[in-house]
């Protein structure tokens, strides 16, 4: 492709690019960027890149992937529009002939104040967290009691399940529910799914087609846990004799807004009677259940869950297959 045919293509990208040249500076920026950054006739050219991300250390790091001639992503950056408006933005850095070529996702400005969902989750952590104790220090006393190996080993899980549970609620308290993110192996996860519905008085026939090729993705492993519990527990509650966990690598991925260069994947796929049609449209939201004694926040907080991690989780359904697919970014992972 030569330069006019490149110009052409890229001015007509939804994703903000910019040019930067050897000196650090802007040597071209796309409309799509331009529009974002409420510029309007204002233009940067030959600004220094300070001026883009206000950040010496975000400048340095410039400087280093200019040097080093290594790719770079940059997760959450703040950005300034010209109007003051304070915007955030994932930001992949590459060299590009003598400088370097930024590829700027533009992210979803953060809401005002806590969801309804996320005050609903706050409610319920301050409620469970004196049971938690009570059940974990039954099971301590029960692993120290019986002598059964699978025995201890059972109560073993409950404590960990409890621990779990204690950490997810104080984080929901003290901290509006941040995630902690950090490597996820989510082979890792999906074995420790399968021990905990092992576990559980009925449990269902287990099946796995994993990709061996999916990398760690970055993440917080307990959300990414429980979301997956919920999916299963959904699963076996509405009939299923057979869960299939399965993982894939897509490319070209969109989730929102966004278009992700490799994403993962995990499928969570039951024989079940399926979802009623008359909650296809509202199956994600709170306090919606198919089970009269159902409390409809399950999938409500799995999709949030997923949109934390920049993702998405979508549902496809018919009597006897349904499929839960949760989509990740594995672009966070190399950050």
């Amino acid at each position: 492709m030569n330069e006019l045919a490149w110009r052409t293509w890229a001015e007509q990208m939804a994703t903000g690019l910019v040019l930067v040249d050897a000196e650090l500076r802007l040597s071209w920026v796309n409309p799509a960027l331009t529009e974002w950054l409420e510029l309007g006739l204002r233009s940067p050219l030959g600004q220094p890149l300070g001026v883009l991300l206000g950040d010496d250390g975000a400048v340095a790091q410039a400087a280093r992937v200019l040097t080093e001639q290594r790719p770079a992503q940059w997760r959450g950056v703040s950005l300034a529009a010209a109007s003051g408006r304070q915007l955030s933005a994932d930001i992949a850095l590459q060299p590009f002939d003598d400088g370097l070529l930024l590829e700027v996702h533009a992210l979803a400005e953060p809401p005002a104040s806590s969801s309804p969902l996320s005050a609903t989750l706050r409610g319920f952590a301050h409620e469970v967290k004196n049971p938690l104790a009570g059940l974990r220090g039954a099971a301590q006393l029960l692993q120290r009691r019986v002598d059964s190996d699978d025995l201890r080993a059972l109560a073993g899980l409950i404590i960990d399940e409890a621990d779990r549970l204690g950490v997810l609620a104080n984080r929901l308290l003290h901290h509006d529910g941040a995630p902690q993110l950090g490597p996820v192996n989510i082979h890792r996860l999906l074995e420790r799914l399968c021990d905990l519905l092992q576990a559980e008085p009925a449990p269902p026939r287990l099946c796995h087609d994993y990709d061996p090729s999916v990398p760690d993705l970055l993440g917080d492993a307990d959300r990414l846990q429980q979301l997956l519990l919920n999916l299963a527990r959904n699963a076996t509650e509405a009939g299923a004799q057979t869960l299939t966990l399965r993982t894939r690598i897509e490319h070209g991925l969109r989730v929102g807004e966004r278009m992700l260069r490799m994403a993962l994947r995990v499928d969570v796929i039951d024989d079940g009677a399926g979802v009623p049609a008359a909650l296809r449209d509202t199956l994600f939201q709170p306090l919606v259940s198919g089970r009269a004694d159902g409390t409809g926040l399950g999938l409500a907080l799995s999709r949030e869950i997923a949109h934390e991690h920049g993702g998405e989780l979508r549902c496809a359904s018919r009597p006897g297959h349904t499929v839960f697919s949760l989509y990740l970014p594995l672009e966070r992972a190399h950050d």
